[in-house]
């Protein structure tokens, strides 16, 4: 067997997450259904991680394997191309070890959430609009306690499969673009919800409603009702996943992908 990492993008405006599930259309069902109607056979694929109802990728991988090698895989790239919905794209399929893992060999996972106080008709579906002025000097100056902790529970969406609630952030702060503001996280690994209740809990800072020490309490408690409420996900993008180099094959293919 030949395993595959897909690196893809997509909207996720019409899709009920990333992972399938009996109860509404995904990105990893509408994947693996171009897979079986190109290659002519079930095609069940693993992605880099779980995104929630309406939050898009600009960057999301995903494995396969298959049963002999895919000499073009170009060619297959724009084949499942011309399946998919106009809302998921393919860039790049790549060869990696028979044991390299989506999920699990990730290093590191990079979301960016906007926020505006503008009215603005073209970016409305991508950005969540405030209507009260924020302090964004108290916001990053929470986004630096994120670094001295481990344990996110309080940030986590309740009764989820995960065996640890640990994760280490290397990433986090907000910067203007624009009109915009955009809060960008990376981290070693992400909860479920983390990101929007995160962004919902610095909300509150911003707004004065919590003190930097209650920020930090809120971490400590590790109870999810003690955050803030969770923002909405339209504007919430996973934006870059890392990986090894040595997962993968092609040289030239690490030189794209990892710099």
């Amino acid at each position: 067997m030949r395993r595959y990492f897909i690196y893809l993008g997509y909207n996720g405006r019409n899709y009920n997450g990333w992972q399938t599930q009996p109860n509404g259309v995904t990105v990893q069902q509408t994947l693996e259904e171009a897979l079986a109607t190109f290659l002519r056979k079930p095609v069940p694929i693993v992605g880099a991680g779980r995104t929630d109802a309406g939050v898009h990728a600009r960057m999301m991988v995903a494995h396969f394997d298959w049963e002999e090698e895919i000499e073009d895989l170009a060619f297959l790239a724009d084949k499942l191309n011309r399946i998919l919905p106009k809302d998921i794209a393919i860039y790049r399929i790549v060869p990696v070890r028979a044991d390299a893992h989506a999920r699990f060999d990730a290093t590191s996972r990079t979301y960016k959430y906007y926020l505006t106080d503008q009215k603005n008709p073209f970016n409305q579906d991508w950005t969540y609009r405030t209507y009260v002025a924020l302090d964004f000097d108290a916001m990053n100056a929470a986004c630096a306690i994120l670094f001295d902790y481990i344990d996110f529970t309080s940030f986590s969406k309740l009764h989820t499969d995960a065996k640890t609630n640990n994760c280490r952030i290397l990433q986090a702060g907000w910067a203007r673009e624009g009109d915009v503001w955009v809060f960008t996280i990376r981290a070693d690994r992400f909860l479920r919800n983390m990101v929007r209740a995160i962004v919902g809990t610095l909300l509150e800072v911003g707004r004065k409603r919590m003190t930097l020490d209650g920020f930090r309490r809120v971490i400590e408690a590790k109870d999810r009702c003690q955050a803030g409420t969770s923002v909405p996900g339209h504007a919430l993008f996973l934006v870059d996943v890392s990986y090894p180099e040595e997962l993968f094959i092609d040289r030239k293919q690490v030189d794209e992908i990892c710099g």
